[in-house]
């Protein structure tokens, strides 16, 4: 994720004269009465599209992790934030009073071999004491949906019989309730389950005792029964799901900046991710402060989602792992924090053990730990990322150290590099050139710019060099210009610009081997960053018109990709037409994806290059007349695909594309 506040005034880059005059030349509208012929070469190309080529990137901003995904509702569940109260209200007590007809918290420090260094004890005077949570923006429940408590309770002194548990509304109204009976002065884990009455987005948890005297609290929990594939303490059911119809190759993950941290000591360090989730530290989330106008002091990372969690989605997904990890420098944006060259071991060891956690056996250190978490079987990790957008001397060093060892012990791991946060300038260049000389495998690049620079980019790859290393086009979102922020920024001149800069991508799958969009989610009352490619709140979720244009290439991707000109010469916004073809073995189909970027109807005419194709085939389209538009909750299928069958007319092809669409056909062969 690009860090600095100023890339959210997004420009267009600057062209030559010749590329200007090329750009004007195609941005010139067609007479909607022309009829332009497309030719189709059916012969091998030998470009395959790999099963990785569209996948998603998942960041833990816009609180698409605590809050989102991961579907605990209780923020600041073990007390363990910077400020151990945040989250929690007492609304009868007072901090500067005896509080003698209610009673207060105060958070409890303690030592131990575990990360969990803090409870809270309440001491309750009177009836009148309760403790409320707001949860993440509010806790969403929904009529009749079963709710899962959990607490960790210790009675310390006095004769505190009962604790009432309710869920309420934002006027204290009860729509649910259960009880737990503390039995024991020593550490004891309860279970309860409450049914809501109500569908509310913004519900509480309510708690309040009956009796007097002292009682320890800790990891105070409540989830939804119905999860992703109802396990227990899981994650949230339809964003999951909503991933799961994008049909992704791979998951590239935990971020992003997040990786990075701002300081060394903030990064990500996926150890600590593993193993009891009771034992993961808490750590603040870097996206916390960084913009000020968007301040989020309490977003915290939990890591109820860690690397086994993640993992685990993968495998549901049926994606390729895709981790990415520290290279020993805290985000170049923020303080550039470096680990000496000296000190840099630790870091490596991290790469190297996670290899084993996720692929090595019983008989070794983390292979067990994977085990003992429920998974016996290897993860069969193929990827790995070192660093996320680092760039200069700092980052080549670094890399080779990590390059050297990773191919020492494991020479089948393909790594992923990266080329620094911009798609271009002298920076880029360096790394590209330095990653070059090395034989990398793949190159991460990164690319947040104006619609117009999506369309001017649709041949951009044309050109690069076929024996150097492939391209993984990690992070990209058109971002228009003038709109307000949040999801209207999601409108349909992004995602069609985001389409035809995809039929380029697709078009030069011999050297991009995998993309994605970025960020994934956002949290429609908590997020930093627009636009995103699935907005939810407590209750609901959907998917963006660039979701939508996501889904059409991920679940139409084909096998093997064909060549469709004009002249020649690829589409790339003559007759502001882009284009690109693949082949499907599996299903015996040609796919089209067809942009008109332009105002007036299209006509064209598709003529197979010394063969004829015969019967019948469908075009579905995503379509508006007004690029403002975007999907979202009132209306979250504004813009779907609609789909109409067409016939073959003498073996050719002829289609009317609507303007401003994006356009599948798909031909029997």
């Amino acid at each position: 994720m690009i860090k600095h506040i100023l890339l959210i005034a997004l420009t267009v880059s600057c062209f030559s004269c010749k590329k200007t005059s090329e750009a004007k030349s195609k941005s010139t509208n067609s007479n909607s009465n022309e009829v332009i012929q497309l030719d189709l070469d059916l012969s091998d190309t030998g470009i395959k599209i790999q099963p990785t080529m569209y996948g998603v990137f998942f960041e833990d901003i816009n609180f698409a992790a605590d809050g989102g995904l991961y579907a605990e509702m209780v923020k600041n569940r073990s007390f363990e934030f910077l400020l151990p109260k945040m989250g929690w209200k007492e609304p009868n007590s007072n901090t500067h009073s005896h509080n003698t007809d209610s009673g207060f918290l105060n958070p409890m420090q303690y030592s131990g071999e575990n990360t969990n260094h803090r409870f809270a004890r309440v001491t309750v005077k009177g009836s009148k004491y309760a403790l409320i949570n707001e949860g993440y923006r509010g806790m969403g429940i929904k009529k009749d949906a079963k709710y899962n408590l959990t607490l960790d309770a210790k009675k310390v002194s006095g004769d505190i019989s009962k604790i009432n548990i309710q869920l309420i509304d934002t006027l204290q109204n009860v729509l649910g309730e259960t009880y737990i009976i503390p039995e024991k002065n020593t550490w004891k884990n309860y279970e309860a389950q409450l049914t809501a009455s109500k569908t509310e987005a913004h519900a509480q948890l309510k708690l309040t005792f009956e009796g007097k005297g002292e009682i320890d609290l800790d990891m105070i929990s409540l989830f939804p029964e119905d999860t992703w594939k109802g396990r227990k303490k899981g994650l949230r059911k339809d964003l999951v799901q909503l991933l799961s119809d994008l049909n992704p190759g791979f998951l590239r993950f935990p971020g992003g900046c997040i990786v990075e941290g701002r300081t060394l000591e903030r990064r990500y360090q996926w150890k600590k991710t593993v193993g009891d989730i009771e034992d993961r530290e808490v750590l603040v989330n870097r996206w916390n402060t960084e913009f000020m106008h968007k301040f989020t002091p309490d977003y915290y990372q939990s890591f109820g989602i860690g690397f086994f969690e993640y993992f685990q989605l993968f495998e549901d997904l049926g994606a390729e792992p895709l981790p990415i990890l520290s290279c020993g420098i805290a985000c170049q944006f923020n303080t550039g924090e470096l680990v000496s060259m000296k000190d840099l071991d630790p870091y490596v060891q991290d790469a190297l053990d996670l290899i084993e956690f996720a692929n090595g056996d019983t008989s070794t250190k983390w292979g067990k730990l994977r085990t003992e978490m429920g998974h016996p079987k290897p993860f069969n990790l193929k990827y790995i990322g070192i660093g996320n957008e680092q760039w200069g001397e700092v980052y080549i060093e670094r890399y080779k150290v990590f390059h050297e060892a990773i191919k020492a012990k494991y020479p089948d791991i393909i790594i992923v590099s990266g080329s620094g946060p911009f798609p271009d300038g002298d920076q880029f260049e360096y790394g590209w050139e330095q990653l070059k000389q090395m034989n990398a495998e793949i190159v991460d690049e990164h690319y947040y710019k104006s619609p117009e620079w999506f369309l001017e980019n649709a041949g951009r790859y044309d050109s690069y060099d076929r024996k150097g290393p492939k391209v993984f086009a990690g992070e990209y979102a058109a971002h228009p210009k003038e709109v307000e922020d949040g999801p209207k920024e999601n409108n349909w001149q992004g995602a069609l610009a985001e389409a035809a800069f995809m039929t380029g991508l697709e078009r030069n799958a011999d050297v991009v081997t995998l993309t994605s969009y970025a960020p994934l989610m956002a949290h429609i009352d908590a997020f930093q960053w627009a636009p995103d490619l699935i907005w939810f709140n407590n209750l609901e979720a959907y998917g963006t018109v660039n979701y939508q244009v996501q889904k059409l290439f991920s679940t139409n991707a084909g096998t093997d990709v064909l060549s469709i000109t004009e002249n020649g010469k690829p589409l790339i916004g003559q007759h502001q037409i882009y284009a690109s073809v693949v082949k499907d073995v599996h299903s015996n189909e040609l796919i089209f994806k067809i942009v008109n970027s332009g105002t007036n109807h299209q006509n064209i005419i598709i003529s197979p290059k010394g063969n004829k194709l015969s019967g019948e085939g469908s075009i579905s389209t995503l379509q508006s007349d007004d690029l403002s538009t975007n999907n979202d909750f009132d209306n979250p299928e504004k813009i779907v695909l609609k789909t109409n069958q067409i016939k073959i007319s003498d073996g050719k092809i002829q289609i009317e594309l609507k303007p401003q669409s994006l356009n599948l056909v798909k031909i029997k062969i």
